[in-house]
């Protein structure tokens, strides 16, 4: 049986941390597999070794609904990219600045529920300003974190 540290169990910020963070990765995945998905159901493949693969050199295609579904994936997994791996460095040292658990849970729940609206938002074609609002929501507990820690780091540049 596997346990992580104690002394790293102990850290509940840097837990709760760890928890969205991993929701989060899954999230991700999650839409790389709907992208794979999408080119199976329609029988459309980008590349003629997975046309060959899946019945044959007639499915190297395109098809305008799987374009545009790839489209809007892509953009939400490019935009993840942008946003989630920042969040994963600022998360984990703000997690070391011992801040108030609570207030901690607070930022990554908000970073994590507007990622995956964002995303909802992306794959379902939502009316604007959904999409917006869901990454500015998402946007305020990063600046949060990034402003405590350059706060905590002053005296050390």
């Amino acid at each position: 049986e596997w346990h992580l540290p104690s002394k790293m169990m102990e850290n509940t910020v840097f837990m709760s941390f760890t928890f969205y963070s991993t929701i989060l990765i899954l999230k991700m995945y999650v839409v790389a597999i709907i992208t794979g998905q999408v080119r199976l159901r329609k029988k459309a493949f980008a590349n003629p070794e997975d046309a060959l693969r899946n019945g044959g050199l007639q499915y190297y295609r395109e098809d305008p609904d799987v374009e545009r579904n790839l489209i809007s994936l892509l953009r939400a997994h490019r935009n993840d990219m942008e946003n989630i791996f920042p969040f994963l460095f600022l998360g984990a040292v703000y997690s070391l600045l011992d801040p108030s658990p609570a207030v901690a849970r607070i930022h990554f729940f908000i970073f994590c529920a507007g990622r995956i609206v964002h995303t909802i938002a992306y794959l379902l074609r939502l009316k604007a300003p959904t999409r917006s609002v869901a990454y500015s929501v998402a946007q305020l507990p990063c600046f949060s974190m990034a402003l405590q820690i350059l706060l905590a780091t002053t005296p050390y540049w």
